[in-house]
């Protein structure tokens, strides 16, 4: 008897009315949690630090917390990581999520005992909202497969540590887990492409409705199953009807994957980070992620144009506006304060607050005084990709070329790989170059000036970024590569 997909409408109208309550006092949840969590914390080390007893309002916490990244937190995180307790939440963390940093690197957010359900309920109720919206419940009752790192941890001091998306793997739903695949064992294979065979072997002849991941891993996973069936994904999972992803853009591989799956399916767009559960697709007819304003965070948005300056500008979710990109600060019921995560996003919609991510705050490309950023490379790609509908993208990223080899002016170098190729690559890189021109004055001014020449193409071979992620030890999971960056490491390394 199909019991998930009867309980769940139900429990999607209880959720999404309790949701609603929340957004229609947003900005009062919001200022009203940032005191809860000031309170809560008054007697750690750093609210001991900063005062928190002084603070009463949004001025006195402005005043009292400082904006920082995980280095300026370091030398609290290291005290908690040594399994003192009462340092930035009260008592120690449930856990800890590791992971890579480019500049700070192995970094150890914590997760607590009251946060945790907030990851968890963020992807539940991402699909329950779903299923309110548009009475499809029937996935329930198949096999969904998450495409995740390793659920296996080790203690650090206690405390037990791991990827986050493998933390999460413990809290699944008792009454999702008789259908939820790859198995365990086959989940905590380290080795990438050894572990996507096994999830073939395991998956293949299943009816799979639901599949979850990252959607450059997503395309591997599909590929290797097409090799081994000849058949489209439609033909060998007839019953996969559900896409849901997150961490990256789905606009430069949607055509791809649409074309290995062999038919449009419905998909949900989720924004979870190691540090909270930030924002999930709401509806399949409106733009952006709805905000999660009542998950134990407290956010802050500093507009992109101030985030360098001595004294940036910092405002809660009741100041910000519609088109303006903000990286985002958040101050959590595990303990993050004043925290930058990089990433900035811009609203699409103030009732109820909407986002979309835009890019992270330092993968742009200014080596001219440009400040493309991730956002308008996206938009540029998306733009050719409608103009010339027989190109495949596999996967692309961005670099400046400052000295070019062969002499003449700078300009902006596209690594692309296909896995189809537009008929006139000239022409697709002329459209490119045209709408990023569009989409940044600074940018165009630039080649008017013989700044900068237009951009170039540089098409690289089949499995170039997956042979790169595999020598960067960053192959699968929830890995992915940059948009862009500002220098040639990336680049050069393709």
């Amino acid at each position: 008897m199909p019991i998930r997909s009867i309980l769940a409408k139900p429990f999607a109208s209880f959720v999404v009315n309790n949701r609603r309550k929340w957004e229609q006092r947003a900005v009062e949840t919001q200022l009203s949690l940032m005191k809860s969590l000031v309170s809560d914390a008054s007697h750690t080390l750093f609210g001991k630090d900063n005062k928190f007893n002084q603070i009463s309002d949004y001025q006195d916490f402005k005043h009292s917390v400082a904006v920082q990244d995980y280095e300026n937190l370091k030398p609290y995180i290291e005290k908690v990581v040594a399994g003192e307790p009462d340092i930035l939440w009260k008592g120690k963390p449930l856990y800890f999520a590791k992971t890579s940093g480019t500049t700070s690197g192995v970094k150890y957010i914590p997760i607590s005992q009251e946060s945790i359900g907030f990851h968890i309920n963020g992807a539940r109720d991402a699909l329950l909202s779903y299923v309110h919206e548009t009475g499809n419940s029937k996935f329930l009752d198949k096999n969904l497969i998450f495409l995740s790192g390793s659920p296996e941890m080790h203690k650090k001091n206690g405390i037990f540590t791991g990827r986050l998306s493998g933390i999460v793997n413990h809290h699944v739903p008792s009454y999702l887990r008789s259908n939820q695949m790859p198995s365990y064992e086959t989940n905590c294979i380290e080795d990438w492409e050894t572990k996507l065979e096994k999830i073939i072997d395991e998956t293949i002849d299943k009816p799979m409705s639901l599949i979850s991941g990252i959607p450059p891993w997503v395309q591997m996973y599909f590929d290797r199953i097409q090799a081994r069936t000849g058949k489209k994904i439609k033909d060998v999972f007839p019953e996969f009807s559900l896409f849901v992803y997150g961490g990256v853009n789905f606009e430069p591989y949607r055509a791809k994957l649409y074309e290995s799956i062999g038919c449009k399916i419905d998909s949900i767009e989720t924004y979870p980070a190691s540090e909270g559960f930030i924002a999930y697709q709401d509806s399949q007819t409106e733009e952006g992620l709805l905000m999660l304003l009542n998950s134990g965070i407290f956010y802050e948005f500093i507009p992109v144009g101030d985030y360098f300056k001595p004294n940036p500008r910092r405002l809660h979710i009741g100041e910000v506006q519609l088109g303006v990109n903000y990286a985002v600060v958040m101050n959590t019921n595990a303990g993050l304060w004043g925290y930058s995560i990089g990433d900035t996003v811009k609203f699409v919609s103030l009732n109820p607050y909407r986002i979309v991510v835009s890019g992270r705050i330092k993968h742009f490309i200014s080596a001219f005084g440009e400040h493309v950023i991730g956002e308008e490379v996206e938009k540029a790609m998306q733009f050719a990709m409608q103009r010339h509908p027989e190109v495949e993208l596999v996967e692309f990223t961005v670099a400046p070329q400052v000295t070019p080899p062969e002499g003449g002016l700078p300009y902006h170098e596209w690594l692309i790989e296909f896995s189809r190729e537009p008929q006139n690559i000239e022409s697709f890189a002329q459209d490119i170059n045209q709408k990023l021109a569009e989409l940044n004055v600074y940018y165009d001014d630039l080649m008017v000036g013989n700044i900068l020449r237009p951009l170039k193409i540089k098409s690289l071979q089949r499995d170039s970024f997956i042979n790169y992620m595999r020598n960067e030890g960053k192959l699968g999971g929830q890995n992915k590569v940059p948009r862009l960056s500002n220098d040639r490491g990336i680049a050069d390394k393709l």
